[in-house]
């Protein structure tokens, strides 16, 4: 096991440590549902009782996780559409699919955080958790708004559209060993479990320029 750490770089260092070591997890195991303290800290070379110093529970852990999530795929988003200010509705759906499902924990975590992770947490690590995800949503509707004929108001419920589909989805098209298993003894049932990200596109795109009819016919 490691040595306790002494330094604000050596704190850094621990907590980045444990991040990297529930994501690697998370995607080895088949989702944050099979990720564990004990696994984490094992993994980060940490005892099990050195991570209470950084995170109070693995509520903390996995919702920082997701706070990071949102930042990388702001990120991604921004790199995707870089000079461009005259992306299609298509388009525009198409890169938000891609971007988000490249990001798999992320995926993964959005169901979590809207089911519980928000509530297991106290009040100011959900504030934090708030913030950033905000300030990160409302940079990437901006990026998209600027790189496409969308109005923002398209791009906003667009973009609410991506969020909520990708935590409902991502679940659907990675059942638990159970449903798994029952899907392979009843093969007509797995309909649900199609690939997450073409069913994923082909929604986000139809909503994209269903979109642009529904708002302009508004009173």
């Amino acid at each position: 096991m490691r040595e306790r750490a002494r330094s604000a770089e050596d704190k850094a260092q621990r907590s980045e440590d444990l991040l990297a070591a529930a994501e690697a997890l998370t995607i080895e195991l088949g989702g944050v549902r099979f990720v564990t303290i004990a696994a984490v800290t094992q993994r980060a070379g940490l005892h099990r009782t050195g991570v209470r110093r950084y995170y109070a529970r693995k509520e903390e852990l996995l919702l920082e996780l997701a706070e990071r999530g949102w930042g990388q795929w702001r990120k991604a988003i921004g790199e995707a559409v870089e000079d461009r200010s005259d992306l299609q509705p298509v388009e525009v759906a198409t890169i938000l699919a891609g971007t988000i499902t490249s990001l798999s924990v992320f995926c993964d975590l959005l169901a979590h955080v809207a089911i519980r992770l928000e509530d297991d947490v106290d009040l100011e690590r959900a504030r934090r958790y708030k913030t950033h995800a905000t300030a990160a949503h409302d940079e990437l509707v901006g990026a998209l708004t600027q790189a496409s004929v969308m109005t923002a108001a398209e791009i906003q419920t667009l973009v609410a559209a991506t969020v909520s589909l990708t935590g409902s989805l991502w679940q659907v098209a990675h059942p638990a060993p159970t449903l798994a298993a029952l899907y392979e003894q009843e093969p007509s049932w797995a309909h649900a479990a199609l690939d997450f990200e073409p069913r994923l596109t082909l929604i986000l795109q139809a909503t994209a320029i269903g979109l642009g009819q529904v708002l302009v016919a508004e009173p």
